[in-house]
């Protein structure tokens, strides 16, 4: 069998190499446009902020190692530029010396990635307007920042996600005065606000300006240096731009060639990653397909899944439909400076526009044995179904063990887990470690107060609204007098959790009460005291005054 892959790093070299593995006598042929087959796409900001000195650490494989050991004929700098499914056969023009050619083959994969999206706008075609998605991008920052870096020398970076906020950090760390300009209210879109403002406070905090709620118009050079234009007033001037707001399916071939795109723009494969010809499947950046949990297809651009469909693909092509692909929940995670921040599953947003109900817990457990030195706490958002328990998503930002959380969540999520999986799943305890009731446990616990209607939850907003609206209801902050003295919210009074038995006599228990204390923990406490001598209507406020401090509106110093 001849096997011809079409794009090389996480997918198409995987796949390579997994075929090799379970078929010697294949022959493959691996296309790559550009000049390297297999290196560390997410690596490349580190190189650029020095965290990794070493340039040639970037690159997992080098074509000649990559072809000796795998057995694989493998032409970097050979574009693709047709797919004959008629004949099977695929168009290919050498980029080192302008000849085409054709290839035959006996089943292909297609695995091209995405690329970067790049606004039509004024400007754009400007000196030192840069995009990062593989490594002659890298180059040409990198040599940027070695000629230029001066006093004072600035960079604007257009989107805050992960990679961007990933080149904030690393440009910041070499000199450059960073402003990030993103277009939706807040960074990192795939949390939600309470947990994407602790980021974007400590962005602030480490020096980098953030513009939220921002859109990108042009760009014009003026007196020597390029200036960012947005919808707002203000014009940045910078000594580099890049643009980081997001990527689309590469689907030029499989347009070319007649192959089905599905709703979200992506290659539509099916269950064995196999396209809409029998003899083609497709991989990674550029195919779309259905999410766990709302079952409709969608573009995921991670390396991770990219991985896993490569192997499963590889399988298929040798032995048909032996091995189903079941999609991917989109876990991610980021280093911002001394933050890791991290995301699986789906965000309030996303729940919104599915329709789907979801009931919303945060917590701030510690990373591990409170009584241990050097914990700061872990902040964790999960979304829930609130009649079946399923998981739907979670967030988590924290200085550590963000990574271990988000992963258990995610596997649990990936298998139509509910939070009863979460309280009762098993972790690896010593204090340096973790806790005996891990983060994981603690918020499924948390969810399963709600819904045993042990707790009735009411969120910063929800709050706020209340307050906003001159609703009447009592507010009871039960955390200690000094605790209170520090600080509250508007026209709470203070009414300690260890004294609440004794005090709640000035409390009317026909009014509608919401509690809170730092985290929410003694406001639980304090809510099953109420609930149980005789008030009829309490809330807890979820994630306490922690939370509040970050996004509620009516803080009282």
């Amino acid at each position: 069998m001849k096997y011809i892959i079409i794009g090389g790093v996480a997918g198409g070299a995987s796949a390579a190499a997994r075929l090799k593995r379970i078929q010697e006598d294949a022959e493959i042929v691996i296309f790559e446009k550009g000049e390297y087959i297999s290196y560390a796409n997410c690596g490349l900001p580190y190189y650029i902020g020095n965290t990794i000195e070493d340039r040639k650490k970037l690159f997992v494989q080098t074509p000649v190692s990559f072809g000796n050991r795998y057995d694989a004929d493998v032409r970097t700098l050979n574009e693709v530029t047709a797919i004959d499914r008629e004949r099977k056969v695929v168009k290919v023009k050498n980029l080192r010396n302008g000849k085409e050619y054709e290839e035959s083959y006996d089943c292909l994969l297609l695995s091209p990635g995405a690329v970067p999206v790049v606004p039509n706008l004024p400007g754009i075609d400007l000196p030192h307007i840069y995009t990062l998605r593989n490594v002659p991008d890298c180059d040409q920052i990198k040599q940027r920042a070695i000629e230029q870096l001066k006093e004072g020398a600035s960079a604007v970076i257009i989107g805050g996600g992960f990679i961007g906020l990933e080149m904030a950090e690393n440009l910041h760390r070499i000199g450059y005065q960073v402003t990030v300009i993103e277009k939706a209210p807040h960074v990192l879109t795939p949390l939600d606000w309470p947990m994407a403002a602790i980021v974007q406070q400590h962005l602030v905090d480490k020096g980098v300006r953030v513009v939220p709620n921002t859109a990108l118009k042009g760009f014009q050079y003026r007196e020597g240096r390029l200036e960012v234009l947005t919808d707002g007033t203000e014009i940045f001037p910078c000594d580099m731009a890049i643009l980081s707001i997001g990527v689309r399916p590469n689907t030029e071939l499989a347009l070319q060639c007649g192959l089905q795109i599905g709703e979200s723009g992506g290659v539509q494969v099916d269950e064995y990653l196999r396209t809409s010809d029998e003899h083609i499947y497709a991989v990674g950046d550029a195919i779309e397909f259905p999410h766990p949990v709302t079952g409709k297809p969608y573009c995921n651009f991670l390396a991770g899944p990219a991985n896993a469909q490569a192997r499963i693909a590889a399988m298929n092509m040798v032995y048909p439909e032996s091995v189903r692909y079941n999609g991917s929940v989109a876990t991610a995670i980021a280093k911002v400076f001394e933050l890791t921040a991290g995301a699986t599953g789906l965000n309030e947003q996303r729940l919104r526009q599915e329709g789907i109900p979801f009931q919303t817990v945060i917590t701030h457990p510690a990373p591990h044995a409170t009584y241990y030195p050097g914990g700061e706490p872990i902040h964790l958002k999960l979304n829930f179904d609130p009649e079946t328990g399923r998981i739907l998503g979670a967030q988590a930002v924290g200085k550590k063990n963000v990574d271990k959380q988000i992963d258990i969540i995610s596997l649990l999520l990936k298998h139509q887990g509910t939070i009863y999986d979460m309280i009762n799943s098993e972790h690896a305890y010593a204090p340096p470690y973790g806790s005996a009731k891990s983060p994981v446990m603690f918020a499924g616990m948390v969810a399963e107060n709600i819904m045993a209607g042990l707790m009735k939850p009411v969120q910063v907003e929800e709050l706020d609204a209340m307050i906003d609206r001159g609703e009447e209801f009592q507010l009871v902050d039960v955390r200690e007098i000094q605790e209170f003295k520090t600080g509250t919210i508007a026209n709470a009074e203070n009414y300690p959790v260890d004294e609440l038995r004794e005090l709640m006599e000035d409390l009317d228990p026909e009014k509608k009460t919401v509690v809170f204390c730092e985290v929410g923990l003694r406001g639980y406490v304090a809510a099953r005291i109420l609930m149980q001598s005789g008030f009829t209507e309490i809330y807890n406020l979820i994630g306490g005054m922690k939370t509040y401090r970050l996004i509620g509106k009516h803080n009282r110093g």
